[in-house]
């Protein structure tokens, strides 16, 4: 499934993450005003049932947490403050949904209405449901954050997942693009499965046996009157576009065919003053956001094609490889061919 660009800039989502791992910090000694500084988020406010917060925001939270800790497995920990009840509506569609088949389609579907760090994917081999992730909050894999958004991210997911399906269900594996980190042992601990380090994908995956067991919580009018709100969310969610994700959306659409500011201006229906104000409105520039794309679209393909640096170089709109190279290696601090390896 395709998921259509983020607005970094709107608060629309419930705060259920910040919370989480604010919540941890806190256990470590860490004030709550110094893990939301920066975020524009108050502590009095962040557990109101009325909060809503932006990506842009979360993302501040998460790199605080990055610095504020030697704690080298706190997003693993926050993770596990995410039950089923840290999930509103959402959660009370998968609880309530007739099969655990359904469930995964609702979630699939509406994986957005939560504000999640990171895209979701699904598959399903003879003997396996796979589930893969793409951090939202940090794309570039060289970045830490990357690590600690997916380590959030998978933990969330086992919690949650614990929950729907009972103490015993078990993971059969764990795969994950990056190098093993220093404490990966509490990986096997945590998730009490085979894990595998530096592979092509990030991936969460369990027997397709559990897909069979029965859901204890099945309620038909509970789940109609949760699918229909969550399914409102949704629309408010996609409506709530900025001007940068609008753009991101077009340049994403047309891969290789990157215009002028001028250009898109003119394809936006706008002066190109006008439209460098609104992108200045959201913390924000054209230069910045055609950077972005170009950089999230060269990870896809060094990472999911066989694509050589010339062709990569020429979707990009680059008219040399050696350009690409140079971009590239600014953005991540590697050249494209040890990326690649790595």
């Amino acid at each position: 499934m395709q998921y259509p660009p983020i607005s970094f800039d709107h608060r629309i989502y419930p705060a259920h993450k910040v919370a989480a791992l604010v919540g941890v910090l806190v256990e470590k000694g860490v004030p709550a005003a110094d893990a939301l500084d920066g975020s524009g988020i108050t502590e009095g406010r962040l557990n109101a049932s009325a909060t809503r917060v932006s990506y842009k925001q979360m993302r501040t939270v998460f790199r605080n947490a990055l610095r504020l800790t030697p704690e080298p497995a706190l997003a693993l920990l926050a993770g596990q403050r995410m039950h089923v009840t840290a999930y509103g509506m959402y959660g009370y569609a998968l609880l309530s949904s007739p099969t655990h088949s359904d469930g995964v389609d609702f979630a699939v579907r509406h994986h957005r209405v939560m504000g999640p760090v990171a895209d979701m994917m699904f598959n399903q081999s003879d003997d396996e449901v796979i589930f893969s992730y793409h951090p939202v909050l940090a794309p570039d894999p060289t970045d830490e954050l990357y690590r600690f958004v997916t380590e959030f991210q998978f933990s969330s997911h086992l919690t949650l997942t614990t929950d729907l399906y009972g103490k015993a269900f078990r993971l059969s594996q764990l795969r994950l693009s990056y190098p093993a980190p220093p404490h990966a042992a509490v990986y096997r601990k945590i998730f009490k499965c085979p894990v595998h380090f530096r592979q092509a994908a990030d991936e969460l995956r369990f027997g397709t046996h559990w897909l069979a067991e029965p859901m204890p919580y099945s309620d038909p009018i509970t789940n109609a009157m949760a699918r229909e709100m969550c399914e409102k969310s949704l629309v408010e969610i996609n409506q709530a576009e900025g001007m940068a994700s609008t753009i991101r959306r077009i340049l994403i659409e047309h891969p290789g065919r990157f215009p002028s500011v001028e250009a898109m201006a003119e394809k936006l229906q706008l002066n190109p003053r006008t439209l460098r104000r609104k992108l200045d409105a959201e913390e924000t520039s054209y230069r910045v956001i055609l950077a972005e794309v170009r950089m999230r679209l060269a990870i896809g393909y060094l990472r999911e094609t066989s694509m050589t640096n010339e062709e990569i170089a020429s979707r990009l709109g680059y008219s040399e490889a050696a350009n690409f190279r140079h971009a590239f290696t600014r953005w991540t601090s590697k050249n494209p061919s040890n990326f690649r390896m790595q």
